[in-house]
Parts: structure tokens; sequence; C-alpha cells
């Protein structure tokens, strides 16, 4: 029986009994498991420059997680007022970690935060929600919702017509998106085409051009369980499959 890929899954710092920790959410781990037929690897988010290089040989594919902190402003040249909470080792290490994956040819995924991280990678720019009262917009949900309801706060997006979400996914037309962020794609990274667009306007997925593996992102959560529309789970099949073509590229 061939080995399954390793797909490597970005974790978030928090605090745990009053002492820093590393986590993931069981869901994501989960989705790799069963929607993608690979094996989860955690990949801490303290890494230095060096540990990031020794750890990407050891993935056939890195996924970045969503989390509810916010990239600093600052990451992408911007002044304005950071809202929200931050993580700056996570900052670091995803922007090495994004661009040594994309040197290697190693196919890279990204879920909310990571979409945005995979953009402002990429060299483009983010907007904050709560700065221009979108809020109120039908893909975001009450800050006092409970988290259940926060991710089954659905809202229509449409698939581009031949763009790479389409191609590679076989989906078209509208779909339902399930986009909890408060930061957004405001000016698109380059070599980055946007693949869905909400019914808003919202950015909700993108793909690199010109890289010699997929850049692959959205910004919704296809790992939240209560979510089995089509184009959820055809996201984790596409992870798998190129996590198998990275792990035989690899010498699997």
């Amino acid at each position: 029986m061939p080995a399954l890929p390793v797909v490597g899954v970005i974790a978030c710092r928090r605090s745990v009994e009053g002492e820093d920790a590393q986590i993931v959410k069981e869901r994501y781990l989960d989705a790799v498991r069963r929607n993608a037929d690979a094996l989860p690897l955690i990949v801490p988010n303290n890494l230095d420059a060096d540990d990031v290089i020794n750890l990407l040989p050891r993935m056939d594919a890195l996924l970045l997680t969503g989390s509810n902190s916010n990239i600093a402003p600052s990451r992408y040249g911007s002044t304005q007022a950071q809202r929200g909470m931050l993580d700056a080792t996570r900052d670091n290490s995803t922007a090495r970690l994004i661009e040594a994956a994309v040197e290697r040819g190693t196919p890279l995924f990204g879920i909310c935060r990571g979409l945005q991280e995979i953009n402002v990678a990429f060299g483009g720019s983010l907007a904050d929600e709560r700065d221009i009262g979108t809020q109120e917009f039908s893909h975001h949900a009450p800050d006092d919702a409970s988290l259940e309801a926060m991710f089954a706060h659905a809202h229509g997006a449409t698939v581009v017509p031949g763009a790479a979400f389409e191609k590679v996914l076989g989906v078209s037309g509208p779909i339902a998106v399930n986009s909890v962020h408060y930061q957004r794609i405001d000016r698109l990274g380059h070599g980055l085409t946007a693949t869905v667009h909400a019914d808003d306007g919202v950015i909700e997925a993108v793909a690199a051009s010109g890289t010699r593996a997929p850049v692959f992102a959205v910004q919704w959560h296809p790992e939240w369980p209560v979510n089995q529309h089509p184009h959820d789970i055809a996201f984790w099949r596409y992870v798998g499959e190129q996590a198998r073509l990275g792990a035989r590229s690899n010498g699997a």
C-alpha cells in the first residue's frame, strides 16, 4: 500500500493554561485525513528561517489555516489603525514559508487568513472590514453570535468563468460560502487572479499563475463540518491530488 502524502498545516499561537502554545483546530486535521486522504503535519508558526527551509522538504503540500488573528497592516505597507488580535510570529513564519514553498515548487493552499497571507506575500494589500462598516454585510455574522452560528451564516458568490477554480475543481456558476473574517483583499497580489467573487464584490478565492506548483486559496472555511457543499469537498480533493503529485516529485 503506498504511503499517504503529507500536508503541512500551519499552527496558531495561543495561550493554554497561561502558557504560549501552538495549536491547530481538529477540524483542519480531520479534513486533511478524511477528504484529502493525506497525513497532516502540524507546522509551528515560530520557526526561524533555517528551520522553515529544513521542514519544507518533509511536506508534499502546505496548508495555511484560518485564525481569529489579523495580519498587521504594516506587513502590507498600511498605516491604518490595527484592530483585533495580532500574531506576529505567524506573520513572520508564513511569509518565509510562502516564499520557500513557491521557490521549491511545493503546492500551497490557503484558507481565510491563509488567503490573506498569500495575497500579502505576493505584494497585495488588505482592508479591515470593520473600518468600513461591513459587519452589516451578508458575509458577517453579528459579533455576539455563537461560533456555530457564525460558520452557518452562508452568503452567495459566483465562480469566475474559465478561471482556475472552475478549471481544476469543476465548479461553476453561483455557490454558497461561509466567509467569517475581518480582513479582505484590497489590492490583489502580483500574479494572483480572483477566481470567485462574493455577491458584494469581496474576492473569495484566488489562484497564482506562473508558479512551479499550484497556489490556491479560499476566503471561506471548507473544513467546517456542517458544510458539505460540493465545492468544499472538491477543494480538499484537490489538496490531496496535488499533495500526491508533490510526493512523487519528492521521490516518494
